[in-house]
């Protein structure tokens, strides 16, 4: 092929340099077409994506003997395929979502999860019959909380009981995190809680419906659990079973708190690690142990042997754990790289990272907004760069004997730079998606990975394998040794002062800049892959210009936060709201908790006076009236330069720029107010979300 005319400049040389990398762009270009779809305002008419797509490929066809013209297309159709794609996955998992909040019903459904959760239970139901509810406005899933007292629950079980149910909630601000759309691509049209015990109308044997693999599998991997907590018990046997199945609702709220502090959350996240080790000590065992047959080491070819069943043990435990992204990430770069062994080819590279994005993103295309998705696959791109920009760290010179000690040194070595490197591809990802960052990440896993590595991780495959034979009980003791050394571990790290730092929310463009920038120095091999940088120090820019909110309000009106001249938030309550206030507090970087505003008299600063029928908010030159009674509503609408109310306005306000009241909460949900030089500027969850069918709107009630 002709390479001419892309070498006309300085770039295009570069271009055809990289030959053997242009395929790495393929999941970015479909990434884009996803993304675009998910920025619409309104959903596009069901027939745009695919027209797009044929009015690219037929002038693609026509051009294709000019190689500049025919990437040019390829990646105008990845776009286009991604859009496509995300387009028919909205299409095809579109389900009713429960309208409105239900006091009280009789939900009766087949259980397809149960996972312990604090002192309780969350139990998963499909084939639902919920009382008040007719058929076709039913939702497809319903997830319930309930006690842990009552009968035990198997997938499969079809039970009754009676619950409160509410659709799933929508953002607490505007971008936080989207549970609703979450929900709507899982299926999940209704979370609650019951109100007593369930009554179980047949167990999963005696169903009229025969259980598919899925129910079987959930019940495996219960069973799994249960059997995990009878063998270790308390908090060693919660994280245990979170690394074997994937389950992490019976693991403490402190322990979790210290993982996540420590930066040893990944740990609890079914990922590369955890694949490739039980992958690898299945391929390693599995061929030394047929190594010491002479009648089938000599016969046959144990090697591809070995890494067929490494292959089959990957993906059973991948299953057991819940193949979530990163898992579903994890077990196709490990399967391809066994499939290599099988077929003689070369193992891991960039292009196995690059095919199993393709294929998660055909399959999940909203995988591409999650953060699992996005700090599994920055991880795995940025170490392999790196190893391979300096693949030679390490390597011994002259055939040079390692002694053990060496070698311990260079593993440790290992650890230390792939945790430094993974650290610092993802944090950027991890603070724009929880706002925190874990300072003594480094020191946390040269001890933590080790362990879990060349201890635990061993054991849980014994266990595993014990388990048909009911002495998995022999694997599980010595696991717990080694994991309650990692809770050790992350409990003494998280408790060091400064361990962690939480910043403000950073906004989309800034992390898309730095994804972008980190792909460039990623996937290219040349020079010019340093042009990266500009747009990863630009994403990275927005941390020190942090753009939040001066005046935050929730859905009801019930919670408002303000600004004060520290710079902190204030919030009208604490006995309201804490999962809004304490996502607003996170998202503005605020680590301390936040004070109450007066109930009467002035502020710390002066910002905020208050009285009975409300507070006037005072900053950067404005005046906002935050109004709690209709009786402040006559004097506000005449002084105040916006007004923000908990009760309706019914009339004009001829001071006001900005009015926000009951019914704009209701309609669009929770607000936010930013006070700028000369102007307002208000956001709302749902102006941001636009009209999308996972968003849910309010109807008014029929006359």
């Amino acid at each position: 092929m002709n390479d001419t005319s892309i070498r006309q400049s300085v770039f295009g040389t570069y271009f055809a340099a990289e030959r053997e990398r242009w395929v790495l762009w393929l999941p970015v270009f479909l990434g884009v077409g996803i993304a675009a779809y998910f920025t619409l305002p309104d959903e596009p008419p069901i027939w745009l994506g695919a027209v797009v797509l044929a009015g690219i490929i037929i002038p693609g066809v026509v051009f294709r003997g000019r190689i500049g013209l025919r990437l040019f297309f390829i990646a105008l159709a990845a776009v286009a395929l991604g859009f496509s794609v995300a387009q028919f996955r909205t299409a095809m998992v579109a389900a009713p979502i429960l309208e409105k909040r239900i006091g009280s019903a009789t939900v009766e459904g087949r259980v397809i999860f149960v996972e312990p959760n604090g002192k309780g239970r969350r139990i998963l139901l499909d084939e639902l019959h919920i009382s008040r509810i007719a058929a076709e406005r039913t939702p497809k899933k319903a997830r319930i909380r309930m006690s842990a007292k009552g009968p035990r629950l198997r997938p499969g079980d079809r039970m009754r009981v009676r619950a409160g149910l509410s659709p799933p909630p929508p953002p607490v601000a505007p971008g936080a995190f989207d549970f609703q759309r979450q929900s709507f691509f899982r299926g999940l049209g209704a979370v609650g809680f019951a109100y007593g015990p369930p009554t179980i109308m047949a167990d999963n044997g005696a169903s009229s419906s025969k259980p598919g693999f899925l129910l079987v599998l959930a019940d495996a991997r219960l069973a799994i659990g249960e059997r995990v907590m009878n063998g270790l018990g308390g908090t060693n046997g919660a994280l245990a079973r979170a690394l074997m199945t994937g389950e992490r609702g019976a693991i403490p709220q402190s322990v979790l708190a210290a993982m996540r502090d420590s930066g040893m959350a990944h740990l609890l996240a079914i990922s590369g690690l955890h694949i490739g080790l039980v992958a690898g000590i299945l391929f390693v065992g599995i061929r030394a142990g047929l190594a010491l047959i002479p009648a089938i080491a000599l016969r046959f070819p144990i090697k591809k042997a070995a890494a067929v069943l490494g292959i089959m043990g990957a993906l059973a435990y991948a299953l057991i754990a819940g193949a979530t992204v990163p898992t579903q990430r994890a077990f196709l770069m490990v399967g391809l790289v066994l499939l290599a062994v099988v077929l003689d080819r070369r193992g891991l590279s960039i292009r196995t990272v690059a095919w199993a994005a393709l294929i998660i993103l055909l399959v999940q295309p909203e995988s591409l907004l999650g953060a699992s998705f996005q700090l599994s696959f920055a991880a795995v791109v940025g170490l392999i760069a790196f190893f391979e920009r300096f693949r030679d760290i390490g390597r011994g010179s002259g055939g040079e004997a390692y002694t053990w000690n060496r070698r311990l040194l260079l593993y440790l070595l290992g650890v230390g730079l792939s945790t430094l490197v993974a650290g610092s591809v993802t944090g950027p990802f991890a603070v724009f998606h929880f706002n925190r960052f874990a300072v003594f990440g480094l020191a946390a896993n040269l001890g933590a990975v080790p362990l879990t590595a060349l201890w635990i991780m061993p054991w849980a495959v014994i266990a595993f394998v014990l388990m048909p034979l009911g002495l998995e009980g022999l694997a599980l003791v010595p696991m717990g040794w080694g994991v309650g050394a990692v809770i050790g571990i992350a409990e003494t790290i998280a408790a060091w002062p400064g361990a962690v730092t939480l910043l403000p929310a950073m906004p989309v463009w800034g992390i898309v800049s730095i994804a972008l920038g980190g792909l460039w120095l990623a996937l290219w091999r040349q020079s010019w892959r340093y042009f990266g940088l500009a747009p990863v120090a630009l994403g990275l820019a927005t941390l020190w210009f942090p753009d939040s909110p001066d005046i935050l309000i929730d859905d009801r009106g019930e919670l408002l936060a303000a600004r004060m001249a520290d710079g902190k938030l204030a919030v009208s309550t604490l006995r309201k709201g804490r999962f809004d206030r304490e996502i607003w507090l996170r998202r503005s970087g605020q680590a301390n908790g936040a004070k109450s505003w007066p109930r009467e008299g002035e502020s710390v600063g002066g910002r905020l006076a208050c009285d009975s029928l409300g507070c006037i908010y005072r900053a950067k030159g404005k005046v906002v009236a935050l109004v709690r009674g209709e009786g402040a509503l006559a004097e506000d609408c005449r002084n105040a330069d916006a007004l923000v109310s908990a009760v309706p306005v019914g009339k004009n306000c001829p001071s006001a720029k900005v009015v926000i009241d009951r019914f704009d909460l209701w309609r669009e949900g929770a607000h936010a107010l930013w006070l700028d030089d000369g102007i307002f500027r208000v956001q709302s969850v749902g102006g941001s979300r636009g009209h999308r069918p996972w968003v849910l709107r309010p109807k008014a009630k029929s006359k």
